[in-house]
């Protein structure tokens, strides 16, 4: 019979994705035995979220992280540019914000964790273990003690006086914990692929915007991130259209393309993207809390998921670091992280809800020969002022958090 190992820690997060891995880092430098648990054996997959938002690189300022992330590989991005229709038009300013950077860096998200773990493991009580899948909380007189876990087919409890759940929108704990969630819905997919960059592309246009079809771009270098948006359910219809129609789609929605449309071999290099947006209802359970996606899934648009989540993990170390001091983190500390990060969260949601609803569906159900900007954006393209406004709800988003001082 297969023995069973036991770790004993005072906080086991769940999920090795920015959120857990900044919470993990956070409360290791307040002094908290913690464990991350990552199911892979590395960060080298095909990550969708490579944006680091100005929100984000303060909370790395305020560690003194920042300098080093900006040392390594990256591109900047200071505009939201879009094509609608033949008209180009700015959105928002990055450089109308008053935070220490003014851009949005784009970074593999893979880049982006290894450089988080590299700092976390700078302080002793931070651990992570890859290849460690969890597969059940373990629950003890009504509250939650540990995970059951494997790795390479060795049994493994963790136990830990808290659980952090940050294994994303498909979390295992999720499901296993029983909580009501408030499904908010989507009525669009993403598709995601990478198509070659060449000398001349334009580097600013980050949307194109077309009748039937609304396309992202990221700037990667030697490449383009590209996230084609379409309907609720539409991508098996485009699979049995072909290949062929499928790249004439993509050269009608962004011309600069159509000579390079060919790189897409098959629909094995096109990743779906199913979107959804809900939350819990409630965010923890005793001795358990979901922050990031876990509990929140957020639309892609706006690329702010991600930025949410980290804030979610600053709130929680910010919140329980001092808790650890006095033992288990109580109930109703684990209900004051959801206080703190439930209203942006809202916030960010039925704005997320309406742009989808009033904006992306009607452009996606177009059935006219060419769309043209409307009075709304005519004005944010022309009054420089106003494109700071969505440039902060982007860039900083509502009620960011700030890294308190180190208590250990």
């Amino acid at each position: 019979m297969t023995s069973v190992e036991v770790v004993r820690t005072r906080c086991c997060v769940v999920g090795g994705g920015p959120a857990g891995v900044m919470a993990a880092a956070l409360l290791a430098r307040a002094g908290v035995d913690v464990v991350v648990l990552e199911k892979h054996g590395d960060f080298l997959r095909d990550f969708r979220g490579d944006t680091v938002h100005p929100s984000t690189m303060d909370l790395l300022g305020e560690l003194g992280w920042l300098g080093d992330f900006l040392s390594r590989p990256h591109q900047e991005l200071e505009r939201i540019r879009a094509h609608v229709g033949s008209e180009e038009i700015t959105l928002g300013d990055f450089r109308h914000l008053s935070t220490r950077t003014r851009f949005i860096a784009l970074m593999p998200q893979r880049d982006f964790l290894d450089f988080l773990v590299e700092h976390a493991r700078v302080f002793p009580s931070f651990s992570i273990r890859m290849n460690t899948e969890v597969l059940a909380p373990i629950e003890e007189g009504g509250r939650v003690v540990g995970v059951r876990a494997q790795a390479g087919g060795v049994p493994i409890e963790v136990r830990a006086d808290l659980v952090i759940a940050a294994d994303g929108r498909h979390s295992r704990l999720r499901e296993a914990a029983g909580l009501r969630t408030r499904t908010i819905g989507s009525p669009i997919d993403v598709l995601w692929m990478r198509l070659p960059s060449r000398e001349g592309d334009p580097t600013d246009s980050l949307g194109w915007v077309q009748p039937g079809r609304m396309m992202i771009l990221l700037e990667r270098g030697d490449y383009w991130q590209c996230a084609l948006v379409i309907r609720k359910g539409e991508f098996e219809a485009l699979k049995t259209a072909g290949i062929e129609a499928f790249r004439r789609d993509i050269a009608d929605t962004v011309p600069f393309l159509a000579d390079r449309v060919q790189a897409l071999g098959g629909f094995d290099d096109v990743k779906l993207l199913v979107v959804t947006i809900d939350r819990l209802k409630r965010w923890w359970r005793p001795g358990l809390l979901f922050i990031g996606d876990a509990a929140h899934a957020m639309s892609p648009i706006g690329g702010i998921g991600i930025n949410l989540a980290i804030q979610d993990a600053v709130a929680a170390a910010n919140i329980l670091s001092a808790a650890f001091t006095q033992g288990a983190p109580t109930d109703e500390q684990l209900a004051r992280v959801q206080a703190r990060r439930e209203l942006p969260t809202r916030a960010t949601q039925a704005l997320q809800a309406a742009i989808q609803n009033r904006v992306i569906r009607r452009v996606l159900a177009s059935g006219a020969h060419q769309l043209h900007p409307n009075a709304a954006l005519r004005l944010i393209d022309r009054v420089t002022l106003l494109q700071g406004i969505p440039a902060r709800i982007v860039g900083v988003g509502f009620r960011p958090e700030h890294v308190e001082a180190r208590l250990a």
